[in-house]
């Protein structure tokens, strides 16, 4: 059986590796045993930070909501609360869209809950 010589499938794996780790600190970006596992917890921490984003976001909206809750002498839990039991369905995201962008708009909205 002849003799199989695996050169080229090894340096193309490295090089894979270290265009993927190009821009890492220290040895990270240039020694194969260091960028491995700087590759492997880079991925993780994306795969986890991918879902901690979407806390992050209804953090940012619930912020927002705050403050044009706090512009008109209330609470954030005593708007959201007026909202519900008044049966407005608008969503954080859309909510704080409108708080930051249309003022006007929400503080309708807002004068309709409290009728």
């Amino acid at each position: 059986m002849p003799r199989v010589k695996r050169g080229t499938i090894h340096n193309k794996r490295r090089k894979k590796l270290l265009k993927a780790v190009k821009g890492y600190k220290w040895g990270r970006k240039n020694l194969i045993r260091l960028a491995t596992t700087a590759r492997i917890k880079a991925g993780a921490h994306a795969f986890a930070d991918r879902r901690k984003k979407k806390n992050n976001m209804r953090a940012l909206w619930q912020i927002k909501i705050s403050a044009f809750a706090k512009e008109n002498d209330m609470s954030y839990s005593k708007l959201m609360g007026l909202f519900t039991k008044k049966k407005i369905e608008l969503d954080r995201k859309i909510l704080a869209d409108l708080a930051e962008n249309n003022k006007e708009i929400l503080q309708g909205v807002l004068n309709e809950a409290k009728k």
